[in-house]
């Protein structure tokens, strides 16, 4: 086969990668929304054959042989068919060591397990998500020797699937310095005279004003809703089957209008990443955030950097109380900003402040370190979990359904997805930095011309897609890699100001 005519058949079979990872993206939007309770059985038998299929596709005498036609030709391809091999190269090696049947059971075991899980949250009722957590740490495990070929740390692997390059060594040093950065700050702002009332925006709205709320600040930071849609599940997300279908979901609270907000925003984050994707590449198996930590670190920058920034309220106060009710009338921009920064240690990961954010990440990477290099009896995680708030937070959760169960992640089996969410506010603060080189930031939020922000953010970021690895995108961006001191001067600035610690 002549390279032409290999460059052709490789981008033909990564189309039929592409639809079955799109479809299989809407299935799950559908059972994570609206597909009925009675379904379940038959939604996890047809998830197990999709995946089976794509497996095949990945994995199969077809993708071998194309792979096999490029590889003496690697430096001739163009930047998207490189692209394309170095992800399809990277997907086949760590699946085709896998037997097929194996990879089946996995995904009909994580989809079986997803709607045990929110039973059992709902219920706090650990001990009947117990078994299948450990079914699936078992599986995991198994999944990372099938796929070795050296002698890393098994959960160097599932580290590397959600940011490649990532270890424990680089996360062991990374958490140090952020540990020692925020662990005194929460301490001077728990002690800081500068007292912030959050009760003030914890008020009464109702459901369907927050849903014309979430519909505007969608609308007005850039989400397309003509290519989107809103939604509402147990635990939010987005979800994208291609660039010109990319949903989102979040969750409603009738005393707090400002968690559904700041949902909204961070979603919207993840979604205008995956709309922005560059016309070369959008229907590619490209088409697609380049990996966890960069894609967190939009959602981080839509909602932290810009949504919790004064300028963000100095713009939307006026227009955000048309929706909300006369209670709010009186309140001014910087009460709201300042009770959007309102930073205290708390029990929930998705409901916590932009400081203690990194803590609850840090807990749950020591707990899945320790799971995968340590012994550990699944009935022994709550107790684990507990303890490490008590040590990083100062507080114990008084159940598990505020504990251990609070997340969705272990019962999809994504080990390793859970330190992505620290770095991404890491590389959201670098990012900042970057921008601000040429960019007026501050002024521009404070317009309320978010355009001008996303279109840095695309053509540095976004219209890239996965052409690029995380490092050789930071890089390309401005010279260098991951570095937590702009993250630890960005938390020390804005919550040292705000609470006047060292004043």
């Amino acid at each position: 086969m002549n390279l032409e005519a290999a460059i052709k058949d490789f981008h033909a079979h990564a189309e039929k990668v592409k639809m079955y990872n799109s479809a299989m993206a809407v299935m799950y939007f559908d059972a994570a929304t609206v597909a009925p309770k009675g379904g379940i059985a038959d939604r996890a038998k047809r998830s197990g054959f999709f995946a089976a299929q794509l497996f095949d596709l990945i994995t199969g005498d077809k993708m071998k042989e194309l792979l096999a036609a490029l590889s003496p030709h690697e430096g001739r391809l163009d930047p998207i068919t490189a692209g394309m091999y170095r992800m399809a190269k990277k997907n086949y090696d760590k699946h085709v060591k896998v037997p097929a049947a194996k990879f089946r059971a996995f995904r009909e075991l994580v989809t079986k397990a997803q709607n045990v899980w929110e039973d059992a949250r709902k219920d706090d009722d650990f001990a009947a998500f117990a078994p299948y957590l450990k079914d699936i740490i078992a599986a995991s495990k198994e999944m990372v020797e099938y796929r070795r070929i050296d002698d890393a740390p098994a959960y160097d692997y599932l580290l590397d699937d959600y940011e490649e390059g990532m270890t424990m060594q680089i996360y062991d040093e990374y958490f140090g310095k952020v540990r020692d950065a925020i662990v005194p700050l929460l301490k001077g702002v728990v002690e800081s005279t500068k007292k912030i009332d959050k009760s003030i925006v914890q008020k009464p709205v109702s459901i369907e004003a927050q849903r014309k709320i979430a519909h505007y600040i969608a609308g007005m930071i850039g989400y397309d809703h003509n290519r989107g849609y809103i939604c509402e599940s147990v635990h939010p997300f987005c979800n994208s089957s291609s660039r010109d279908d990319v949903r989102i979901t979040t969750r409603y609270n009738e005393n707090d209008f400002l968690s559904s907000l700041f949902t909204i925003l961070h979603e919207c984050g993840h979604a205008i990443y995956e709309q922005s994707t560059g016309d070369d590449i959008a229907q590619t198996m490209l088409s697609r955030g380049v990996s966890m930590g960069i894609h967190e670190s939009q959602s981080r920058f839509y909602e932290n950097v810009i949504g919790r920034s004064r300028g963000f309220w100095e713009f939307v106060t006026d227009e955000l109380k048309t929706y909300l009710p006369d209670a709010y009338k009186d309140m001014t921009a910087e009460q709201f900003y300042e009770a959007a920064n309102y930073a205290a240690p708390s029990l929930i990961r998705v409901e916590a402040d932009e400081l203690t954010y990194s803590l609850h990440i840090m807990i749950r990477y020591e707990i899945e370190r320790m799971i995968f290099t340590q012994d550990i009896d699944v009935m022994d995680l709550p107790a684990i979990w507990n303890k490490k708030y008590e040590e990083y937070l100062g507080i114990t959760p008084p159940n598990n359904r505020l504990g251990v169960l609070q997340d969705v992640h272990w019962s999809g089996g994504m080990f390793g997805y859970f330190p992505t969410y620290s770095l991404g506010s890491a590389y959201a603060a670098q990012f900042l930095a970057y921008m601000k080189r040429g960019l007026d930031f501050d002024g521009l939020v404070k317009k309320g011309e978010f355009a001008a922000i996303t279109a840095w953010l695309t053509d540095k970021i976004h219209r890239h897609g996965s052409i690029y690895t995380p490092h050789d995108l930071v890089d390309k961006i401005a010279g260098e890699q991951l570095n937590a001191d702009y993250y630890v001067s960005y938390l020390q600035e804005k919550f040292g100001g705000l609470y006047r610690i060292g004043m």
